[in-house]
């Protein structure tokens, strides 16, 4: 391998894909190698026998769950916001045209032992069972100040600068009770944590506004959408993307080691006696160990069943975001559900996915407050993975690692962490200024 790329991406996991993806379309020289003979790093999707095999032991799959090649289950399952970064992405590098998407039936938040759609508009507000007749009310102004709010028109903007106020500033204003902060910081403004509180409030009222712009673009229950097949299919995608550019994959090449010159940078990757030389190297985790740090772990649980979540609404596909102070917890719970209406199962099977930060090392226990919500269930299968961070200083190594995936089941988080790495590697931000309208998605079927 004499000639020298500019980029070697190692792993397909998505967001390795992406980049690889992106920087093809840059124009840069980019080779990707695999360890593993299959996309998707560990973000693939399996079907049933590899599902088995991988937390059962045996190939041997069970009858009545029907055939194995119908499964797509995502190892790891997220929605995308209709208007989102993601979708921005994938219009900007013209993947739309690879992929097919549904849009999902349903946002749902936990409040108070009960299952609530969640409402994102003035209108919801007032028909919303979450809040008392009073606090709709309130609800509703506050929803209204932010639908109405510009940041470039300062009569929107009731005398508050959002960049100075802080989110809980701009609440208090409103009279707002505590269980609607909740589901408004975390099953609208997708929070993770409650920092936002005391942080500027233009991010929360555009995290907002970006909700409300979702839901309304495909006028379905929430604002999310999905591709069919499941995300396998997305990293393929920016495979061909990359491939149409000019970019060389090789999956299935044991060992990819990264060589390192005396001063500490990487100069290339080794795998079968030979080394490609790179200028950067872009990797998940699990490539440069040494280069990361353990800073939490995920539990989850991957339940098939042959219904939707009770109190849904007979949703096909769904979201429930139960907020960690329902829960007494230090993190938030995710349900996410599909069906085969998304061709990720045969017909009449549902997959549910619940998934949280591990506080514990009994996912069984920690995650039964999300796996009760689900009914009758007929398997269930018990994860744990830890979850990775970058501890290296790219400048000094030119290696570009991605953070493991977070137990969000949306992909906020995952895109952040993407652009945040395309910005460093190129010095330049990605324009995501594109025309919604050229990702369109199916609008569910009605119940």
């Amino acid at each position: 391998m004499d000639e020298e790329y500019d980029v070697i991406v190692l792993g397909t996991g998505l967001k390795e894909c992406i980049l690889s993806g992106l920087l093809s379309v840059d124009g840069l020289k980019v080779l990707h190698m695999d360890r593993n003979d299959y996309y998707g790093g560990e973000s693939t999707s399996l079907n049933l026998t590899k599902i088995w095999k991988r937390f059962k032991g045996s190939e041997s799959t069970p009858d009545h769950l029907g055939v194995s090649k119908e499964y797509n289950v995502d190892m790891v399952p997220k929605f995308m916001m209709a208007n989102g970064a993601l979708v921005r992405v994938l219009i900007r590098t013209s993947v739309t045209k690879y992929l097919n998407f549904k849009a999902v039936d349903g946002s749902f938040v936990y409040n108070n032992g009960k299952i609530h759609k969640v409402p994102a508009t003035d209108v919801e507000a007032l028909k919303s069972n979450l809040m008392g007749l009073f606090e709709k009310r309130r609800a509703r102004k506050f929803f209204i100040y932010v639908q109405d709010y510009e940041e470039d028109d300062p009569k929107s903007h009731e005398g508050l600068d959002l960049h100075k106020v802080t989110t809980r500033e701009v609440i208090s204003k409103y009279g707002l009770e505590d269980d609607t902060v909740d589901f408004i910081g975390h099953a609208l403004a997708l929070h993770r944590d409650d920092n936002y509180l005391d942080e500027p409030a233009i991010d929360t009222v555009k995290r907002m506004k970006l909700y409300a712009e979702s839901l309304a673009r495909f006028q379905g229950g929430s604002p999310y959408i999905y591709p069919l097949y499941g995300l396998g299919e997305l990293p393929q995608a920016f495979a061909r993307l990359s491939a149409v550019y000019g970019g060389t994959y090789m999956l299935n090449k044991p060992e990819c080691k990264v060589e390192f010159d005396e001063s500490g940078k990487a100069f290339g990757v080794t795998s079968e006696g030979e080394t490609a030389k790179c200028k950067k190297v872009v990797c998940d985790p699990s490539y440069l160990t040494d280069k990361v740090k353990k800073v939490g772990r995920v539990a989850r649980a991957i339940c098939i069943m042959k219904h939707p979540i009770p109190d849904t609404k007979d949703s096909h596909s769904v979201q429930i975001i139960l907020p960690k102070k329902q829960l007494k917890r230090k993190s938030d719970m995710y349900v996410f559900c599909c069906s085969y209406a998304h061709n990720v199962a045969p017909k009449g099977k549902f997959i549910a996915f619940v998934s949280t930060e591990a506080e514990t090392d009994k996912p069984e226990i920690e995650l039964k407050p999300g796996i009760d919500l689900l009914g009758p269930v007929e398997e269930t299968f018990f994860d744990i993975y830890d979850r990775y961070e970058p501890v290296n200083t790219p400048e000094e190594d030119n290696c570009f690692l991605t953070n493991s995936y977070d137990a969000t089941t949306h992909f906020e988080t995952t895109v952040k962490d993407v652009l945040a790495l395309y910005s460093k590697i190129t010095g330049k931000d990605l324009d995501l200024s594109v025309d919604l309208n050229a990702a369109s998605a199916a609008e569910p079927e009605a119940a």
